[in-house]
């Protein structure tokens, strides 16, 4: 699908050889808007900031969410700068340090163990303090569908289910336990049963706060509410009001969501430049002005992600222009490493050197999780509609 004619306009005045992200404000503006429409009344959402660091996306999720989910202390001084009326702090591995900022800022804090909750409750009263916290708990049962499963199966995040009771019989101090964290999936494109995995869990955490004496104030269910990098698809936010709209949060409890995906990953567009057109073994590859070090989410992932061909008539050789006609092209990057690929046997009706390719939805997980310091090429330009 072509970007938008004020985003190909963007990418066209860059200096060549072209290598830009290219946010949309705009785009981050609708998609919290919708996601809000299709949550329950009251529910809190929040901006998962890990798949979008950059200030102003950062700075405009804010507003438009009711405040910011981080992961890190970078992330943390980010939603900090940005004005975020609420934050919260989640991950598995939160130093000293980051604790105690977290204390500073007035962030509810998502802890992972029984050491880590002692530990906040050592900085919350060093601060002269009392802090509220929720408890992240890896359930037991089968995860929902989804590119990376968080609980239901032995990996490093939150409390195991059948340990949660010594942890919530923990003495402290300056920390009182609120809720739970049960963030589950990344990625589902099933919204029936996502709507179903958010009524559980608020059922469970009723009754289990009941159990253990927990003054329920808030059940935070993660994000994972995906996109289709294949195509067109987003999860169903009509079918997922609709599964939701008999859900019963009961008075004084906060029902929070933060997701990052789909707020972010359509406001993005990844342009580069065709810097060589080169025939081996059979094959066609487009080398790039660009790579997995600005986009890495298709090798992590392996796929080949979609591209558009933006024509460039501007040619400063003087020798004949290379180019190829109805043929299939692997698009690939500037690295010295064979796996630095961003889409196989992509079909072109006609791709020139000079011509820019450019890749939608990468506003999320794009940038922000690649190893933008091998070979320490350029980075790419930013700029922000």
């Amino acid at each position: 699908m072509r970007p938008p004619e004020h985003v190909e306009a963007a990418i066209r005045a860059r200096t060549r050889p072209v290598c830009a992200y290219v946010y949309d404000t705009a785009v981050l503006n609708e998609r919290a808007a919708a996601l809000r429409a299709a949550l329950p009344p009251r529910t809190t959402l929040l901006y998962a900031v890990k798949a979008n660091g950059h200030p102003d996306v950062v700075r405009t999720l804010s507003s438009a969410c009711d405040g910011l989910e981080v992961a890190s202390g970078g992330e943390l001084r980010l939603a900090v700068a940005a004005g975020a009326r609420r934050i919260v702090f989640g991950g598995p591995g939160k130093t000293d340090a980051e604790l105690a900022a977290a204390v500073a800022a007035g962030a509810q804090v998502n802890v992972e163990s029984a050491h880590e909750l002692r530990r906040l409750d050592r900085a919350a009263r060093a601060a002269g303090v009392v802090t509220e916290a929720a408890v992240r708990v890896n359930r037991a049962g089968p995860a929902l569908p989804g590119s990376h499963a968080m609980t239901g199966t032995p990996t490093p995040f939150g409390v195991d289910e059948t340990t949660l009771a010594r942890v919530l019989a923990l003495r402290l101090d300056s920390v009182r336990v609120t809720g739970f964290h049960l963030h589950a999936v990344s990625n589902n494109l099933d919204a029936a049963a996502h709507a179903r995995f958010i009524a559980e869990a608020v059922d469970w955490s009723v009754a289990t706060a009941r159990r253990h004496d927990v003054p329920l104030r808030l059940v935070n269910v993660g994000g994972g509410l995906g996109v289709d990098y294949l195509g067109a698809a987003t999860i169903d936010l009509d079918a997922l009001r609709s599964g939701l709209a008999g859900l019963a949060v009961p008075d004084g409890v906060d029902l929070i969501v933060e997701p990052g995906r789909i707020l972010a990953a359509d406001a993005g567009w990844y342009a580069a430049e065709v810097l060589d057109l080169k025939h081996t073994h059979g094959r066609w590859f487009a080398v790039l002005r660009g790579g997995t070090h600005h986009f890495r989410l298709p090798a992590a992932w392996g796929y080949s992600h979609p591209f558009t061909v933006l024509p460039v008539d501007a040619w400063p050789y003087p020798w004949q222009r290379p180019q190829v006609d109805d043929v299939a092209v692997d698009a690939v990057g500037e690295l010295c490493t064979p796996r630095d690929v961003l889409a196989r046997d992509r079909h072109v009706r006609r791709l020139r050197i000079g011509d820019i390719l450019v890749f939608g939805r990468t506003g999320a997980y794009g940038w922000d999780i690649s190893h933008h310091d091998f070979l320490r090429h350029p980075p790419p330009a930013f700029e922000v509609l």
